[in-house]
């Protein structure tokens, strides 16, 4: 499982605010989403210090202003982003980030625009759908041009081991066990580990695991038990132990709270 994917998959599309937006001067845009993303359809939008053209598109995350020196078009989609998962991403995320179109960015992108204002049975599912794959694309295009990407992924040695611990992370992994998968020493690992992630192997490992935790909780109607199994621990109570001291509330209390 590569830990892109992890993060990525759970950014979806429910009922985004989704429109088409017309800025002449003086008018501006704001949005305070979680996330949102802006194409431009005709003319260029300024967003902060970045300038962004017909062709490219913008994801920005928390709120924004937007103005242009000209008549301009903009597709603008907001995201509610929710659960641990998600909000990860948002932590790794830089506030803005503008990338060119893929190959076939332009067109979706256009096909998103002329569909906004339909009230055709089912719209809202495409257009969610849609903007999934536009967001994805752009995020992941992103990701690939990170060289020493947040928590180093595309690092020789840790690759294999962050790849392993998000595949299966209910594995009883020791730090032994991630080294053989790195085909390192327990030292090298640790210490690699260390400066390139921020934390030690089994330490992430942790985190991850709370983080999924919170989400299963509230995604499923699976038993303590069974999401403490899921994740990696033997019962339920070292496992409650565990969340509380993580997100500062018990498994049902968060369960309650992220259904609410």
């Amino acid at each position: 499982m590569d830990p892109v994917d992890d993060l990525l998959r759970t950014v979806r599309s429910e009922g985004a605010g989704v429109s088409v937006e017309e800025l002449t001067p003086p008018r501006r845009l704001t949005g305070d989403a979680a996330l949102t993303l802006l194409a431009p359809i005709q003319g260029v939008t300024e967003l902060a210090d970045s300038v962004v053209r017909v062709g490219e598109t913008a994801i920005v995350r928390g709120p924004f202003t937007a103005h242009s020196h000209e008549h301009t078009v903009l597709l603008v989609a907001a995201y509610n982003v929710r659960g641990a998962v998600a909000h990860r991403l948002l932590d790794i995320l830089p506030p803005m980030l503008v990338l060119p179109d893929g190959d076939d960015c332009t067109a979706m992108r256009d096909f998103l625009a002329s569909q906004s204002a339909s009230c055709a049975s089912g719209q809202q599912v495409v257009l969610d759908r849609l903007l999934d794959w536009l967001l994805v694309c752009t995020l992941r295009a992103w990701f690939d041009q990170q060289p020493a990407a947040p928590v180093g992924w595309h690092d020789e040695t840790l690759g294999p081991v962050l790849r392993a611990m998000h595949a299966a992370p209910g594995r009883p992994w020791t730090l032994a066990a991630l080294a053989d998968t790195a085909g390192v020493s327990r030292t090298t690992l640790a210490e690699r580990f260390v400066k390139v992630v921020g934390t030690p192997p089994l330490t992430y490992l942790k985190d991850w695991r709370m983080t999924l935790a919170a989400d299963l909780l509230a995604e499923s109607t699976s038993t303590v038990a069974a999401v403490a199994h899921q994740v990696g621990y033997a019962d339920a109570f070292g496992f409650s132990t565990a969340f509380k001291r993580f997100h500062g509330v018990n498994p049902t209390e968060c369960r309650t709270a992220c259904r609410t």
